[in-house]
């Protein structure tokens, strides 16, 4: 690679890693994972920053890579390998916000894969249908389908929830 090729490229991933991390963890659920998925399309944007570069839209690119690789590791027998229940590193200090984003997290991981998948691209990445019917390569209807049912779960789970906090006089 070019020495300004490799500066664009790290200058590329160094403003955009947060995001990759999020839309991947948002994708997977665990953090440890999240960060194998990002590393392994930052590997692979490196073999081929000059193509992404040249893309019309060098972020759908990079994001389309991401998918791509988090559906290809879904795959793998690792996938279905859980050391651990639950992520020994949560955060001692509570900052705003914080409880919010795990109960969030915590509906999104309740989902199936799919609907996760597509609910995740349109509100937390804030694609359109059709984006996301392209990057995982299905029909609009499709997707509308399981962004639907998605968020038909997640209300009934949070209708749940406040029912629950009602009864225990919360």
């Amino acid at each position: 690679m070019r020495a300004e090729d490799e500066t664009e490229y790290v200058e590329y991933v160094t403003a955009r890693l947060p995001v990759l991390h999020r839309t991947a963890y948002l994708l997977c659920g665990d953090a440890h994972r999240a960060d194998d998925i990002v590393q392994t399309t930052l590997t692979k944007l490196y073999r081929h920053w000059r193509r992404a570069a040249g893309a019309d839209h060098t972020d759908a690119y990079v994001r389309r890579m991401l998918v791509r690789t988090y559906l290809d590791e879904r795959r793998g027998g690792w996938a279905r390998v859980r050391l651990l229940s639950e992520a020994p590193d949560r955060p001692a200090a509570r900052t705003p916000g914080i409880e919010e984003r795990e109960a969030v997290t915590d509906l999104l991981a309740g989902l199936p894969r799919t609907q996760r998948t597509v609910l995740t691209l349109r509100f937390a990445c804030d694609l359109t249908v059709e984006e996301v019917a392209s990057l995982l390569n299905c029909s609009t209807g499709n997707v509308k389908s399981h962004t639907s049912r998605g968020l038909a779960a997640l209300r009934r789970r949070l209708d749940l929830d406040a029912r629950t906090d009602t009864r225990a006089g919360r």
